[in-house]
This record gives structure tokens, C-alpha cells and sequence, in this order.
């Protein structure tokens, strides 16, 4: 029989591990229910003049669109970031792309759209948008940054779109995640996994991915991994220099990038 501090030590430690197995546990369970918390941060929409809103009506949701039309062949549609106004962009798009229709699609919950955010209704909602756009456009760009590079990947490898821009993209969502929470099986407890690599090599209309030089959420071997699974010839890379992933959008270089994309 083992002597009674030796027995008390033995149950603390039992005790121990219980407390710290159930803390990890209970961890894993939040991560679960409320990853989307973590992924998506829908924001408000800043530019709502006349003429600039396009409501797009869905089985489920509506969602606002920032617009500028204009008639003609051109149209650019561009998927934002998971904490973006998309309507900012709308005053230098326009003069950076004044022969192009412009729109600019808010994500479920974002700018007033109506819905709950994840990965396969913003790519159900991105196909409904493209092909209404497609209706009255016969070249249609996309655009993608950060977050909205994974929608636009997978938009592009399932309808004939002109070009393809990806701004700060990654080779999938999962990957940025198991990197940012090491100690949780995110394997197993993610749910959008935005996994662009899947769908880069379905894609074979000319792209161009365009990183941050300092970039400080997507890092650079994430882009340059999804670079390599689109076919040879089809993507390059441009590296902007003295920019991070939220500010790449802040120097000229930035829409010289994109026009030379489309």
C-alpha cells in the first residue's frame, strides 16, 4: 500500500490532467463553434451615394453591391478582404478603370447585406453575381484580395472569366490557420478551408498574383505554394516592394499592378 503523501500526489496529479484535458477540451469546442467569429469581420458600408448600390437577391440572403456602370464590354468584379469596405475602393477603381463596369460585392452581413458569412455561400453568392454581370458584359475581370483571393480562385475555375488578379493570396485558409493556432487539431475543426490550390490548376485564363513584400498575415512561401499549381505559362508574381498585407493598397504601384493584370 503506497504511503498516504505519495497517494494524495498521485490524485492531484489525476486531478491535474483532468483540469487541464476538460480546459483543452472546452478550448477546442469554442474554436469550433465560433471559428467564422475569427475569420470573417463584416464592416459597414462608407460610400452609399445614388447610383451605387446594385441589390442582388439570392435564395437566402440580398446582398448589396457597390457599383459605378458603365456601358460596353468591360466589367471587373472585386472580392474584398475578411475586414474590408469594398466600397473604398470605389474612387480609384474609377480612375484607374474608366472604360470598366465596376462591382464591388459585400459579403453576407457586410454592408448592410443580409446572411451569415462562410465559404460556400460567398462562393454561391460570387457565381450568382458573375453570371448576372456576364448577362449584359462580355469580358469580366476578377479581382481578389486576401480572403476574396480564395473566393475568386474558385469563382475563376468554374466560369470563363477575362482575367484574374489575386491581391496578397494564399495557397489555402486552412494552412494560415494550423500555423496560427498550433496547439488545436484545425485539421479537424475547420470549416471554410478556402483551399485555392485545389482549383489553381482548373484555371487557364492569364493571372497575376500580386504579394506584399513584408507581408505580416500571408506569407510569402503561401503565395509562392499557390503559384505553383497553376499550370506553366498561366500565373506570375509581382512583389511589391516596402508594403505590408494591409498596406499594399496605399502605394501608386498598386493599381499600376492591377491594370497590367487586366
Amino acid at each position: 500500500m503506497p504511503p498516504p503523501n505519495v497517494s494524495r500526489m498521485s490524485r492531484t496529479l489525476v486531478l491535474l490532467v483532468v483540469i487541464v484535458a476538460a480546459f483543452y477540451l472546452a478550448l477546442c469546442l469554442a474554436l469550433l463553434v465560433f471559428q467564422r467569429a475569427l475569420i470573417y469581420y463584416p464592416q459597414p458600408r462608407h460610400i452609399d451615394s445614388p447610383g451605387s448600390l446594385l441589390t442582388l437577391t439570392v435564395a437566402d440572403a440580398q446582398l448589396n453591391i457597390t457599383v459605378r456602370p458603365h456601358e460596353g464590354p468591360n466589367a471587373l468584379i472585386y472580392f474584398g478582404g475578411n475586414a474590408e469596405d469594398v466600397s473604398r475602393n470605389l474612387p480609384g477603381f474609377s480612375q484607374a478603370f474608366p472604360d470598366y463596369a465596376l462591382y464591388l460585392m459585400h459579403y453576407r452581413s457586410y454592408g448592410g447585406s443580409s446572411g451569415s458569412p462562410s465559404e460556400e455561400a460567398i462562393v454561391g453568392d460570387a457565381m450568382a453575381l458573375f453570371d448576372q454581370v456576364r448577362a449584359t458584359h462580355t469580358h469580366v475581370a476578377v479581382v481578389g484580395r486576401s480572403l476574396g483571393s480564395g473566393v475568386a480562385v474558385r469563382l475563376a475555375s468554374q466560369r470563363a472569366v477575362a482575367r484574374l488578379v489575386l491581391i496578397t493570396p494564399y495557397d489555402s485558409l486552412e494552412e494560415l490557420a494550423v500555423r496560427q493556432f498550433r496547439l488545436f487539431p484545425v485539421h479537424w475543426l475547420l470549416k471554410d478551408r478556402f483551399q485555392s490550390w485545389r482549383y489553381a490548376p482548373l484555371i487557364t485564363v492569364p493571372t497575376r498574383l500580386i504579394v506584399a513584400e513584408h507581408d505580416e498575415v500571408v506569407p510569402r512561401v503561401s503565395s509562392e505554394r499557390l503559384l505553383s499549381h497553376f499550370k506553366p505559362g498561366v500565373a506570375t508574381l509581382q512583389v511589391l516592394p516596402g508594403t505590408g498585407h494591409n498596406s499594399i493598397g496605399e502605394i501608386p504601384e498598386y493599381l499600376q499592378q492591377l491594370k497590367q493584370g487586366l
